[in-house]
């Protein structure tokens, strides 16, 4: 019985697992979404919940703390002034662990970790404008007919 083990090892030493779900909090507020192991994805829940729990009371104390786990002062900032305000009516849940599959080498259960957030406008007009003029670009067609519409333009 598992009684009162409160972490997953995740066949990993503590300063390799502690850095690796450092990194992978740091992508996931870099990016709002990353893809992982489901074991890996839970574990980072936990850690990333109680980060930006940290960085709603946006003190010098908590900065420190954050800062600790966290070595991207760029992100760090983005977690303060971004995210963090975002969820400041919210007591609690800030992720959600989808689960998108297997992976194809080992057949592992692979999970998206997304933050509860809303897009930013920027985002939101490039996916739009990227599907519009995706369709008509040069990397749709196949290759073949590149490469006898490059011949043509050669000769």
């Amino acid at each position: 019985m598992r009684h009162q083990v409160k972490t997953r090892k995740l066949g990993k030493t503590k300063p390799h697992r502690e850095a690796m779900l450092s990194n992978m909090a740091t992508s996931l507020f870099a990016h709002r979404t990353i893809r992982t192991t489901e074991p890996k994805a839970k574990e980072l829940r936990r850690m990333v919940d109680r980060l930006i729990t940290i960085a709603k009371k946006d003190t010098l104390a908590a900065r420190r703390h954050v800062g600790e786990r966290i070595k991207d002062k760029v992100v760090v900032k983005k977690l303060f002034s971004e995210i963090a305000p975002q969820f400041k009516d919210r007591p609690s849940g800030y992720t959600r662990v989808l689960r998108v599959g297997f992976r194809r080498g080992d057949a592992a259960m692979v999970s998206m970790v997304e933050l509860l957030t809303e897009k930013p406008k920027a985002e939101e007009d490039t996916k739009k404008a990227s599907k519009r003029k995706g369709k008509t670009g040069a990397k749709n067609r196949p290759k073949a007919k590149a490469k006898e519409e490059a011949k043509a333009n050669a000769s």
